[in-house]
């Protein structure tokens, strides 16, 4: 499979005169593919449109943007074309596939810079400007839903090893790495937060407000969305939306589908313990290697 990938690349570049960052995209987007076929079990000549029906939903589950979506289509017809050139194939198994409709405004999707400019916008000599900029790594590093955030719990967290253990829907428990930013923000947050007039429901409780109890989801919703004002993005920025981008741009990165879809909570998990042993190291990797705040650290 390695050997047909490289010769595609070639195909694309060399016959069909792609620029480079068209050639890059494909080359990503049949990469996670083969990882999807790899984890069914199906080789790639037996491959039909069922089977891509099945991971077109699962990018939809992972809530990855239309736009990205189609792009993925457009590398797959490319390349099951190419399997047909090189009679790899008999029938194009893509060939019915159907784009998703694009909607008219961009979709709820930051770039890495928006989510920096947005960094950069808190106001540093407010009490909470370090809280909210934990927030903001928080949510876009580690893919969390605000309810997950306004729950996290000092118990449930090791920052010596970059974890959070998190409850999401169905009172399920998963663990997310934090990234190194996050880590450092939270180190220096912890101090602050302990000198506040705690309250009984924030004793375990990660995130507080001023007065010292949890914050609430709709209180993150507007801290998320003023900082967006503030930076200057014209989108409708929500914490949701920083939930959307992890996840597109660990996808458009390389990331591999499923562990995507392990960190965002979409798997079904028989045990915590059992979670960690299998996938921490596994999952810390994907995104040491395919997030933008990850990179380099």
């Amino acid at each position: 499979m390695k050997d047909l990938l490289e010769s595609f690349t070639a195909h694309l570049l060399l016959e069909r005169s792609l620029s480079p960052n068209t050639v890059e995209g494909y080359s990503v987007d049949v990469r996670h593919l083969i990882d999807f076929l790899d984890d069914k079990g199906i080789e790639i000549r037996d491959v039909t449109e069922t089977d891509l029906h099945q991971l077109l939903a699962t990018l939809r589950d992972l809530d990855i943007s239309p736009r990205s979506q189609a792009r993925m289509i457009a590398g797959m017809r490319a390349f099951f074309r190419f399997l047909i050139l090189e009679k790899e194939i008999e029938k194009d198994p893509a060939e019915l596939l159907e784009s998703p409709t694009l909607p008219r405004e961009l979709p709820d999707v930051l770039s890495v810079e928006e989510i920096d400019a947005m960094i950069a916008a808190i106001p540093q000599e407010k009490e909470e400007a370090l809280r909210n900029e934990a927030i903001i790594e928080t949510l876009y590093g580690s893919g969390l839903r605000v309810s997950e955030l306004v729950d996290a719990r000092i118990s449930r967290m090791s920052l010596s090893d970059g974890l959070l253990i998190v409850e999401g829907k169905g009172s399920k428990q998963r663990m997310v790495p934090l990234s190194p930013t996050s880590v450092e923000l939270i180190e220096k947050w912890l101090p602050q937060r302990n000198r506040l007039n705690i309250k009984p429901a924030g004793q375990d409780v990660i995130f507080l407000n001023r007065r010292g109890a949890p914050l609430t989801r709709v209180m993150v919703f507007y801290i998320i969305r003023d900082l967006a004002r503030m930076a200057g993005i014209r989108k409708k920025v929500s914490p949701h939306t920083l939930r959307h981008s992890f996840a597109t741009h660990l996808l458009e990165g390389g990331a591999n589908l499923r562990a995507i879809q392990e960190m965002l909570g979409h798997e079904s998990i028989a045990t915590t313990e059992l979670y960690l042993h299998l996938d921490r190291s596994r999952l810390r990797r994907e995104l040491l290697t395919h997030h933008p705040h990850y990179r380099g650290k």
